[in-house]
């Protein structure tokens, strides 16, 4: 068995340009016993904003997380270890890096089986969005029935997949619905073309569409809550949007802080008083930064919880989109990450392995 593999590397370590992504040799990984890890042979894998970042060098990797791209993927078992799993099991999971290659080292916690009528590039599409906006919905902002929800970049993977968590845990698209909840989204945050085109995509997905360019989302907020705001914010914009997020909120509001597309320091002083006087809840989160504890705890969660759903319309039933954009080659890596630089994507990119 060699003990090289093919992985996606960057030309100087670091890069600014997408066609500095090459394809090249990297050391395969091993298991240690009793570590509790798995091997994965990728079949495909998934491109995250924070892909980018971390090619340019400018997202701070976890302690101890490969300097290979990459945090979801699709495979099967090569090396089981001490798990449960055997060798030839198909799996999909999450891991703080490493899945631009051929092999994977990972915890077995962070893996769970893809079902048979699930494709590889269906099953790469799931691990970070839907437990990005599962973590932020449920555990964070404590979404329930009833929650009014503001969701930001509603084109985005993750931001689609709240939408349609919100809605099919009892989330409604209008606030005349009653004790039902309902989602909003501002499209996609970029200054590009098909702003129109990207609303009326979410709103095929149960999303009340705002279009930044033209409304201000507070105001539109307040009209579509009679004056009381909304219990939930969703934001991955950052200094932009602060102060009409506050504005948006209502009283005991939650706002979980997904990103910083935004910028990270407002250009100018606004009224923080609304989060004294409305008694709201400000948390910033990102999943790759947690425990490998956190994150596997939060897969099972979400498997137990919501997977179903997600699949069904992978069989052919009524269920949740998983919304692919566009799949690549792994020889097309320049070309993935330039489509999503370019913000060209509705939904979710994903690379197949040739």
């Amino acid at each position: 068995m060699s003990n090289k593999m093919r992985a996606v590397l960057i030309k100087g370590g670091k890069s600014d340009s997408a066609q500095d992504l090459y394809l090249g040799e990297a050391d395969r990984p091993t298991l240690k016993e009793g570590d509790g890890r798995i091997i994965v042979k990728i079949k495909a894998f998934g491109l995250n904003r924070m892909d980018i970042m971390q090619r340019r060098g400018v997202y701070p990797l976890p302690p101890g997380a490969s300097e290979i791209l990459g945090v979801e993927f699709s495979g099967t078992v090569e090396e089981a270890g001490s798990s449960d799993f055997k060798k030839g099991d198909p799996v999909f999971g999450l891991a703080t890096g490493g899945a631009y290659a051929e092999y994977i080292s990972v915890p077995a916690g962070m893996c769970t089986r893809k079902p048979d009528h699930v494709s590889w590039e269906q099953a790469a599409a799931v691990p970070e969005n839907w437990l990005t906006a599962w973590q932020a919905l449920f555990l964070i902002a404590e979404m329930k029935a009833g929650s009014k929800v503001l969701i930001h970049a509603g084109a985005s993977g993750v931001g689609l997949a709240a939408i349609q968590l919100a809605k099919a845990f009892d989330a409604q698209v209008f606030l005349f619905a009653g004790n039902l909840c309902f989602a909003l989204t501002t499209g996609f945050l970029q200054r590009s073309a098909g702003t129109d085109e990207k609303i009326k995509f979410v709103e095929q997905h149960g999303a009340k569409g705002i279009n930044y360019k033209t409304q201000n989302f507070a105001e539109e907020v307040a009209k579509l809550t009679d004056k009381t705001g909304v219990d939930i914010v969703i934001d991955f914009i950052g200094a932009d949007y602060m102060e009409k997020n506050l504005a948006s909120l209502g009283r005991d509001g939650r706002m979980v802080m997904l990103g910083l597309m935004g910028g990270a320091k407002t250009e100018g002083p606004f009224d923080i008083s609304q989060i004294l006087y409305k008694r709201l809840r400000i948390e910033g989160t990102t999943l790759r930064s947690r425990s490998l504890d956190y994150q596997s705890n939060l897969l099972q969660d979400f498997s137990k919880k919501a997977l179903d759903k997600v699949f069904a319309r992978c069989k052919g039933d009524e269920g949740l989109d998983l919304v692919i954009h566009k799949t690549f080659d792994w020889n097309e890596i320049a070309q993935a990450h330039e489509e999503m630089e370019q913000a060209k994507n509705i939904g979710k990119i994903i690379i197949t392995i040739s």
